[in-house]
């Protein structure tokens, strides 16, 4: 029997700081298109502050959850999409700390495994910032990447919930 895959897509930001907020855009986008063109499985959109807390609940019994978050790099190349997966028990630390919150994900990743609590797959996208001071809209450089993102983020779900109906 077929049981709908639960997915959630987390945007992770403040969009009351420029870039910061590109997670929040990307799920408006995709809320946007789903009014028209609903994505398959029991997919949630959802934007989050980044929380550790709330970022668990969010994602606790999913199979599939993908986090959408602004991230710190040097040198710095706006707009540039690092896609990370976690599955597993394995600890889970990016190379370096990375987010824009003061509590980073990892630090959510490792609560939630010591919690017994993460999804059975956690996807990443980080899109590199050019601007996080106070203000709304995204900078040129991010606001770009937005819709080819929503398409990337759609096109993974559509291949999570066929793997599923196939298993």
């Amino acid at each position: 029997m077929y049981v709908p895959a639960r997915i959630a897509v987390i945007g992770v930001g403040n969009e009351y700081r420029r870039d910061d907020g590109v997670g929040w855009a990307v799920v408006s986008r995709m809320s946007e298109r789903a009014r028209c063109r609903p994505l398959p499985g029991e997919a949630i959109l959802t934007a989050c502050d980044g929380d550790p807390a709330r970022l668990i609940a969010m994602w606790e019994d999913t199979h599939l959850t993908i986090v959408v978050d602004a991230a710190h790099a040097r040198p710095a190349h706006p707009g540039r999409v690092h896609r990370l997966q976690f599955e597993g028990d394995q600890p889970w630390r990016p190379r370096s700390k990375t987010s824009s919150h003061g509590l980073g994900l990892s630090d959510a990743v490792e609560l939630a495994r010591v919690l017994d609590r993460l999804p059975r797959q956690l996807v990443v996208f980080a899109v590199e910032s050019a601007e996080t001071s106070l203000g709304s809209g995204l900078s040129q450089q991010v606001s770009d990447v937005v819709e080819p993102l929503a398409n990337r983020i759609e096109e993974e779900i559509r291949h999570t919930v066929v793997r599923a109906i196939n298993s």
